[in-house]
C-alpha cells in the first residue's frame, strides 16, 4: 500500500517532489567529543538529498527520496526513519549481495566543533550500495512520472561513473517530462576534484531551472580561449551586492533556461557562532536577504536547510524577498536542531524568525 502523509490533508499542495541520491549512517561522539577519545557514538542518518526529502515532508510536502540500500538491518533502518518523516520510499531499491558485491551502507563520522574548534567530517562510504548498482536498465522515465519536482545535487555523481550517468539519465527525463529540476553543486573535495566536480556540474547546467550556488561551474568569459579566465575568478567568498549580481546576470545569460540562483553565505564568528545571509536572482531581480546571527548546535545539513525552504517558499508561492529570507531562517534554525536534516513541522515557526520575532508562543 502507498505511504501517506497524514499533514498532506490538511495541507493540500499539488506539487510532487522527489530526489534522488545516497542516505547514510552517520556516528556522532557525544557531548562535542573528539573522535580520537569517543567512546561511544551516536548514530542517525543523513545525505543532502535526504535531508531535503525529510525537511518538505515535514512541513507538508509530498515528498518521495529515491537510492540504493542494501537489504539488510541498517538499509532497512535507514528506510524507516524516512518513512517514519513522512517520505514515501516506493522506489527505494533494497539491493541483493549479487547487485551491490560490497553489501554496505555508508558511513560518515562527524566531530562536532565548539568554539574555535572546527567541525570535522570522515567518510566511509567506499562501493556503497549506491556506488555499486548498476543503473544502466533502470527505467527513470517511470520513476519521475507525476512529479512536479525533481532535486538533485553534485554529492551523487562525485560517487562513481554509474552515479554520473544516472544523474544526467534523470535530469533529461526531467526536461522532457515538464518537470521543474533544482541542483545544489554542493562540492566533496574528498570525493573528486575541482575540476571534475566543474566539468561535470557544468554539463548539466542547461537542464536545470533552480540553481543553488554558483560552484563548482565553468563559467569562462571566452569560450574559445580559457586563458582568459572565469567570470568567478577573484569574486570573495562574502561578495558584495554588485558582484553577486553581476555573476547571477553571466549565468542567466549564458543559461537562460535558470529561472531562479540562490547563494547562501556565511560569516564564521567561531565554530559555535555564524551569521548567515543569502542572495537570491529571480525573475530578472536579485534580492539580498536579512542577515541571521545564531549559536550552532550542529551544522551539518545548513545548506541543505536552505535549498529545502527555497523549495518549500516557491511552491507556496511566496514574494521574493520572503523566499529568500524565509530560506535563510530555515538555515539558521536546522542550526538549533541536532542531525543532518531540519526537523521542522511548522512553517509559521519559520516564518515567525523570518521576520526575527523571538517570543515564546503560547
Amino acid at each position: 500500500m502507498e505511504h501517506e502523509n497524514p499533514l498532506l490533508k490538511e495541507n493540500y499542495n499539488s506539487h510532487k517532489f522527489i530526489t534522488i541520491g545516497e542516505i547514510m549512517l552517520r556516528l556522532t561522539p557525544p557531548n562535542y567529543e573528539k573522535i580520537r577519545m569517543a567512546s561511544s557514538f551516536e548514530a542517525s542518518y543523513g545525505g543532502s538529498e535526504a535531508n531535503i526529502a525529510l525537511a518538505l515532508a515535514n512541513l507538508g510536502i509530498d515528498s518521495t527520496f529515491f537510492t540504493v540500500v542494501p537489504n539488510n538491518s541498517l538499509g532497512k533502518s535507514a528506510v524507516r526513519m524516512l518513512r517514519s518523516n513522512d517520505v514515501h520510499c516506493t522506489p527505494v531499491i533494497l539491493s541483493t549481495q549479487e547487485q551491490t558485491p560490497s553489501h554496505r551502507l555508508g558511513t560518515y563520522y562527524l566531530e562536532t566543533g565548539y568554539g574555535i574548534r572546527a567541525s570535522k567530517v570522515i567518510y566511509d562510504r567506499k562501493n556503497s550500495a549506491m556506488t555499486e548498482y548498476d543503473f544502466g536498465s533502470y527505467d527513470f522515465e517511470s520513476l519521475l512520472e507525476g512529479f512536479t519536482w525533481l532535486h538533485l545535487s553534485g554529492i551523487t555523481p562525485a560517487l562513481g561513473e554509474n552515479c554520473r550517468e544516472m544523474i544526467l539519465a534523470c535530469l533529461k527525463t526531467a526536461k522532457e517530462q515538464g518537470i521543474t529540476t533544482s541542483f545544489d553543486g554542493n562540492f566533496r573535495s574528498t570525493l573528486w576534484t575541482w575540476e571534475e566536480a566543474r566539468d561535470f556540474c557544468t554539463e548539466c547546467l542547461p537542464y536545470i531551472d533552480v540553481l543553488f550556488g554558483i560552484e563548482p561551474y565553468h563559467l569562462w568569459k571566452d569560450e574559445a580561449d580559457y586563458s582568459k579566465g572565469d567570470w568567478k575568478d577573484g569574486v570573495p567568498l562574502q561578495p558584495s551586492y554588485e558582484q553577486q549580481d553581476e555573476i547571477f546576470q553571466v549565468f542567466v545569460k549564458r543559461y537562460p533556461n535558470l529561472k531562479c540562483i540562490a547563494r547562501h553565505v556565511r560569516y564564521a564568528h567561531s565554530g559555535s557562532e555564524n551569521s548567515l545571509k543569502a542572495y537570491m536572482w529571480y525573475e530578472g531581480h536579485t534580492f539580498e536577504s536579512k542577515l541571521f546571527t545564531f549559536n550552532i548546535l550542529d551544522r551539518v545539513g545548513g545548506g541543505d536547510a536552505f535549498a529545502s525552504g527555497l523549495i518549500y517558499a516557491m511552491m507556496r508561492g511566496y514574494r521574493p524577498m520572503d523566499m529568500v529570507n524565509f530560506a535563510v531562517a530555515s538555515s539558521a534554525l536546522k542550526h538549533t536542531i541536532r542531525g543532518d536534516a531540519n526537523i521542522t513541522d511548522d512553517a509559521a515557526a519559520i516564518r515567525n524568525l523570518m521576520n526575527m520575532n523571538y517570543d515564546i508562543k503560547r
